[in-house]
């Protein structure tokens, strides 16, 4: 099969849909398929096989941290060259939507997925809460094309479904059990990330340091509470703000990290916390659980689909500070902490990226046959 994936983002970035993608073209390529991904030129030409064709981005004033690329009526012509038998539209919003308008007017079979919830971003900038109702608009016409539209979570798929979306399905998780392993503990890293404290309950938060994660929920708790230790890992336009708004508190923040230092301040941590209700699905999540540890998460529709309270997570209300303590006293009973390591590790260990990306070529072909 020739796959064409457009995408608003992909390597050397960083996220949950790099990810999903990169993982999803290795597949792809072991295979045997032959495969194109059109994405922002940031340096990339080729991943294990595939062709990675750039163009030009720019910088958007709302997010200045990222680059993305507009519409460009040139990848009509280089899907056109490419001959393929599906395109894949991931988040067609810029970029991507030229991949969906250009398979519709070649009259290409059709994937596009839906990867980040926009419109819900838009109300934690105020500034730009206006483009709420253009955005849906947006995203409906877009996904209208698409001879099959994929939703990260049930939850997602119900949510795009009251908008009037058709056709959707939800594309499986996936995490590298391998990458992300309790065997990387590391009694160096856990001194590093508590700040010389060890003996605090050391919390861990790995992703984009932007507004839509919520970070900033997680500074009362760390006013008053002197047992926690807080590591915030990664990068993005909100570090600034956030080092200024943590200050004083025992909260470090040691940057972005990747390979073996990720896996090892992941599985050194006591708990991975995840104080967003914004997410579509959270990747992250899952590799906190193949890392062998609790994930203390805000309650939302994704989230739940992914933490069972008491069995392999913590749930907190977001915005409650008690039903967040209450989170946190629990990790103090070394069986109840014993019993969710074991069975997050379990459930991670249920959700390949092979599998992940197999379910995504059963979509593809769906589509063809749709289209047929």
């Amino acid at each position: 099969m020739k796959i064409a994936i457009v995408t608003e983002t992909f390597l050397p970035s960083v996220d949950g849909v790099v990810t999903r993608l990169r993982h999803a073209v290795e597949r792809f390529t072991e295979l045997g398929h032959e495969v194109m991904v059109i994405a922002p030129e940031l340096g990339v030409t080729e991943h294990h096989g595939a062709r990675v064709v750039g163009i030009k981005p720019v910088t958007l004033p709302f997010y200045k941290h990222r680059r993305f690329t507009l519409p460009n009526p040139t990848v009509d012509g280089i899907i056109r060259g490419f001959h393929p038998d599906v395109v894949h539209a991931a988040q067609p919003i810029l970029l991507a939507s030229s991949g969906a308008y250009a398979a519709h007017r070649q009259r290409i079979p059709l994937v596009a997925s839906y990867h980040t919830h926009i419109p819900r971003y838009l109300d934690l900038y105020r500034a730009y809460r206006w483009g709420k109702r253009p955005v849906w608009w947006q995203i409906k016409r877009n996904h209208a094309l698409a001879d099959i539209n994929l939703a990260t979570s049930e939850s997602m798929k119900a949510e795009l479904a009251e908008k009037g979306i058709e056709n959707l399905h939800v594309v499986r998780r996936g995490v590298d059990t391998r990458t992300f392993d309790p065997r990387y503990a590391s009694e160096e890293m856990r001194d590093r990330l508590s700040q010389g404290h060890p003996e605090k309950k050391l919390l861990v938060f790995v992703g984009r340091l932007a507004a839509e994660k919520e970070i900033g929920r997680l500074r009362s708790m760390m006013g008053r509470r002197d047992d926690v230790a807080l590591a915030i890992v990664g990068d993005g336009p909100y570090r600034r703000e956030l080092e200024t708004l943590f200050a004083g508190t025992a909260t470090l923040f040691p940057g972005f990290m990747e390979g073996e230092e990720l896996a090892s301040a992941f599985a050194s941590a006591d708990a991975f916390v995840f104080p967003s209700v914004t997410e579509t699905l959270g990747l992250v999540i899952l590799e906190g659980m193949a890392s062998g540890l609790p994930v203390v998460a805000a309650r939302s529709g994704p989230t739940m689909e992914q933490v069972v309270d008491g069995e392999n997570g913590l749930l907190f209300d977001s915005g409650d500070e008690a039903t967040l303590d209450a989170a946190l006293d629990r990790l103090a009973d070394p069986d109840l902490r014993a019993r969710i390591r074991t069975a997050a590790r379990a459930e991670a260990e249920q959700f390949s990226w092979e599998n992940a990306s197999d379910d995504l070529l059963r979509y593809y072909e769906m589509a063809i046959e749709k289209h047929r």
